[in-house]
């Protein structure tokens, strides 16, 4: 049977992988929205309300910019006339209809006697319906039009087949529930409690699978004997620290003197090097890739993206570009003729250390004799890419970096088919960086601007997305010509769908001050390193990870200067502002990210946010570390 015979509707569906009714149920709420409603009419501020009664307004709509406000009045269970106002949610014009009877959920104004919206439900619900799944969907598909599909796939139960690949053994161990019964509970829940317990088998298999490949991957590893290769003379390596234009911390000092040791070992490195923004891996990373070239073998170091290709390119010839080392920068902005001659000297052995992007994954590109290749950002490189760059050369060692740290106790189990080294340290006093939360429009936008450009400063200004679209949210277009209209010939653009060439432009343009404000979307969150930069503007933060913010925000105060970051969000009263306080009062990484992974639902550890870390769709991997311990336990892992 058909999904629909809507072909938009199938199509959107198609792009989020669900092709069949199995499909649809294996997609689940990523949460709950508790509809008992409030029972009484005594309301306070700030109080969350659940309301349902006719509509007794048409909606009214008020457009300023990009930015919609929409009010409706409803008459709710208690008799009140209740004020209802929502921010940039234009669709509610044609839902809400007057004399229907709706379901609001929202936080109550007392000051203003307003309630401000949360959600809205056309359809009635019955009193039987206590918890509403609420489903992660694209813009083109309403959650009740997914809802219906659910009701209809839950009524095929019968004809549809959910396999386990789960020992006996486990299942017994772990006490499993049946799987149709567990996705019954899970689309039509009663209480939470069901739905953690039916949660269960399905965090349990994905937890089984996820340990099988990394037992897999670290069997592999520690069966790979090296090709004799010349051991590397770690005084030469203490003699190049000792030259370094500053002193290295302890951590530092212990991540070099681990990679040596994996390096002259006979087993090929696996190792991640982890550490908050500003830790010093980068130096870490110099020092190996110069130890590398010690004992006579090509180093390559690999970035997700240009500049940060470049940043890394950069910093290698500062401090290792005097040792007599030939250094090269591979990525797409260069000329055919000039990726040839790097292509040939790489293959005849004069080029000594690579740098680059993907472009070092092609066919074309050979090594003499790779023996380190270097990932950074490595959870944006999935297994097979890092494998492509690594059987480059026989046996060669592999480091990965990652700059979403998390405590070693979870790095171990989720990371467990690599050994670890941790950065916890700054070489550096810590950046002085305040961040405030602030909704649109407020006066402090502009008067930080300003502040900043008296000074000689640089502003970033953030978006979450290219283009405009139905969400409501701010695009990195619109806010370019909003903040061009106010600043005019001081604003420049940035964003990942710009040729090389004009990123190239912008990027320059900005660095040298010449246009101080660059309006971008997250492409800036690595690899942009400009000294001058104090303030950050992040619109519709909310809709951001926090380790992705913590991220962002590292660009800004690194010379030392006082610097802030404004998270903008749309309204103060939205759901879940008090995830953004998490920044407000910790610089903390390792905080932040454990922060982050606790706060965000199953299926949110990757997404668009980049967490870092694997993206597991049902496993919540703080809340769910006990599982994954257990299963290791039980494969005697």
């Amino acid at each position: 049977m058909k999904l629909t015979s809507s072909p938009r509707l199938a199509q959107a569906l198609a792009d989020m992988g669900i092709h069949s009714f199995a499909d649809v149920l294996l997609h689940f709420p990523y949460r709950y929205e508790d509809l008992n409603l409030t029972a009484n009419g005594l309301y306070h501020d700030q109080q969350r309300l659940v309301l349902q009664g006719k509509v007794t307004s048409t909606p009214s709509i008020f457009r300023r910019g990009s930015f919609v406000t929409i009010r409706f009045t409803i008459k709710d269970q208690h008799g009140h006339l209740m004020h209802v106002i929502a921010f940039n949610r234009p669709f509610l014009a044609k839902m809400i209809v007057p004399g229907d009877t709706i379901m609001v959920v929202g936080k109550y104004d007392a000051g203003r006697q307003i309630l401000n919206l949360i959600n809205a439900f056309k359809e009635q619900t019955s009193e039987s319906i206590k918890l509403k799944p609420i489903y992660r969907l694209p813009s083109t598909i309403e959650n009740f039009v997914f809802t219906r599909l659910v009701k209809k796939a839950l009524s095929m139960m019968d004809t549809l087949s959910f396999t386990s690949h789960v020992p006996s053994d486990i299942r017994q161990h772990f006490a499993l529930a049946d799987k149709k019964e567990s996705l019954k509970t899970i689309h039509l829940p009663d209480t939470i409690e069901a739905v953690e317990k039916a949660m269960r088998i399905f965090k349990v298999e994905e937890a089984y699978q996820f340990t099988k490949t990394m037992m897999a991957i670290r069997q592999d590893n520690e069966a790979t004997i090296k090709e004799r290769m010349t051991p590397i003379k770690t005084g030469s390596v203490i003699d190049m620290m000792e030259a370094l234009p500053y002193a290295l911390t302890q951590d530092q000092m212990q991540a070099v003197n681990d990679i040596l040791e994996d390096m002259n070992g006979k087993r090929r490195m696996y190792r991640l090097l982890q550490g908050d923004v500003g830790s010093g891996k980068t130096v870490v990373a110099a020092l190996a890739l110069y130890a590398n070239a010690l004992r006579k073998n090509q180093g390559a170091l690999m970035a997700p993206t240009d500049a940060l290709a470049k940043q890394h390119f950069k910093t290698l010839h500062e401090l290792i570009g005097k040792q007599g080392l030939t250094i090269r920068l591979l990525v797409g902005s260069l000329s055919s003729t000039d990726k040839k001659a790097i292509k040939e000297s790489l293959l005849n052995g004069t080029i000594d250390i690579l740098v680059g992007t993907h472009a070092l994954f092609s066919n074309d590109t050979e090594f003499f004799s790779l023996g380190l290749a270097v990932i950074d950002e490595q959870h944006r490189f999935g297994v097979n890419q890092r494998d492509l760059l690594k059987d480059k050369g026989k046996q060669a060692d592999l480091l990965m970096m990652s700059a979403t740290p998390i405590p070693r106790s979870l790095a171990m189990t989720v990371y467990a088919d690599m050994d670890i080294s941790t950065l916890t340290q700054f070489p550096f006093a810590g950046r002085k960086v305040k961040t405030k939360i602030v909704e649109e429009g407020d006066a402090l936008i502009d008067y930080a601007i300003k502040a900043a450009l008296e000074q000689q400063k640089r502003v970033y200004i953030i978006a979450p997305k290219i283009m405009e679209s139905q969400s409501g949210k701010q695009s990195v277009i619109t806010l370019y010509h909003q903040y061009a209209k106010r600043y005019p010939k001081q604003v420049t653009l940035l964003h990942g769908k710009l040729d090389a060439e004009d990123k190239e432009d912008a990027l320059h343009a900005f660095t040298t001050g010449y246009t101080p404000i660059i309006v971008s979307t997250t492409v800036i969150e690595v690899g942009i390193d400009v000294k001058p930069a104090t303030l950050m503007i992040i619109h519709d933060a909310d809709t951001f990870g926090l380790a992705s913010l913590h991220q962002l925000r590292g660009r800004i105060g690194r010379d030392g200067s006082e610097a802030l970051c404004l998270l903008v969000v749309q309204d103060q009263a939205l759901e879940g502002l008090e995830r953004l306080q998490v920044l407000v009062n910790s610089n903390d990484g390792f905080y932040i990210a454990e922060q982050d992974l606790q706060l965000r639902g199953p299926g949110e550890l990757m997404g668009s946010k980049q967490s870092g870390l694997p993206g597991f769709q049902y496993l919540n991997i703080v809340k769910d570390q006990e599982i994954l311990k257990n299963i290791k336990k039980i494969l005697h892992f």
